[in-house]
């Protein structure tokens, strides 16, 4: 079998022409990694000036994926900084927190790091209507002079073609108490010193986000956030495993999925198989660091 395999894709109108959003819920379900392609004109995205019709053809990856309600996917790159195409990078430091649902609809968050002072306070601002990118339609903006300026949106792009990778397969789970679900640590254990890959989906990340909006706590929004890990620690007499994972970013839940004013964040989590998380977490309007423990159920995935 192929590593990557298309399962959906839609046009430019964001209508499914190929595939089915079924497919991909599933595979990310069971840990898939995540693509999106996409494909947009130079003088239409990049240089509006300029006479290129040239069509450039976009492969990302989202090294964060989220499963909200069990039916919805959406993805994070959590690596990615601003390019300037075809040139270099973009104009200011910062992070491009892009972010891709099922349905085509997009966000961005982006936290600067270059140590500027705001020239404004968090809080709803208004769209900007792009006169110059007729196919760009802001949803809504955010916290705009602001260090960490966010917005929803839809690019109206040529495709959008949705790759899952498939190759995980999950050997451990366990509740927020460390009560096991399915699985063995040993199971775990011994996949990952034979050098496999990590990852884990962890149940309700992202749920004090919902708390910190006054969200009704029994109206929670159920939503499972996968994480691939880096350095993994085994304790051989405690059989307890733990693991220092790659970046995350957090937002609130929902379908879709999107950023708001102080809604969003992002970090490094280090998560153990009994169920604590040790967080630390980077407000992005300050950059400064908190240090956060809480306890998930967690699912964990080792790669074939």
């Amino acid at each position: 079998m192929p590593r990557w395999n298309q399962v959906l894709e839609l046009d430019s109108s964001r209508q499914p022409v190929g595939g089915d959003v079924e497919q991909l819920v599933e595979a990310v379900r069971s840990g898939a990694d995540l693509r999106i392609g996409t494909g947009f004109r130079h003088n239409e995205h990049i240089d509006t000036s300029s006479e290129s019709d040239e069509l450039i053809a976009e492969v990302m990856d989202f090294r964060v994926a989220y499963l909200v309600e069990d039916r919805w996917v959406a993805g994070i790159q959590t690596q990615r900084m601003p390019v300037a195409l075809p040139e270099g990078f973009g104009p200011r430091e910062s992070m491009s927190f892009f972010l891709y649902n099922q349905d085509g609809q997009q966000a961005i968050a982006r936290p600067f790091l270059d140590g500027s002072q705001p020239t404004a306070t968090p809080g709803v601002s208004t769209p900007d209507p792009w006169p110059s990118m007729p196919r760009y339609h802001e949803l809504a903006r955010f916290d705009e002079g602001t260090n960490a300026p966010s917005s929803n949106f839809v690019y109206d792009f040529e495709y959008f073609r949705y790759f899952v990778g498939g190759g995980w397969r999950e050997v451990f789970s366990h509740e927020s108490d460390g009560s096991v679900t399915g699985g063995s640590i040993e199971e775990l254990a011994a996949a990952v010193g034979e050098g496999a890959e990590a990852k884990v989906a962890i149940r309700g990340l992202c749920a004090d986000l919902e708390e910190s909006a006054g969200e009704d706590s029994a109206e929670a929004v159920e939503h499972e956030v996968f994480v691939h890990l880096g350095a993994c620690y085994y304790y051989t007499k405690e059989q307890r495993l733990m693991a220092a994972a790659h970046p995350v970013v957090r937002t609130r839940p929902g379908t879709p999925l999107g950023y708001g004013s102080r809604s969003w964040d992002f970090g490094w989590l280090m998560p153990r198989t009994d169920g604590f998380v040790a967080g630390w977490l980077c407000d992005p309007y300050t950059l400064k660091f908190r240090r956060e423990d809480r306890r998930y159920a967690i699912r964990w995935f080792v790669s074939r």
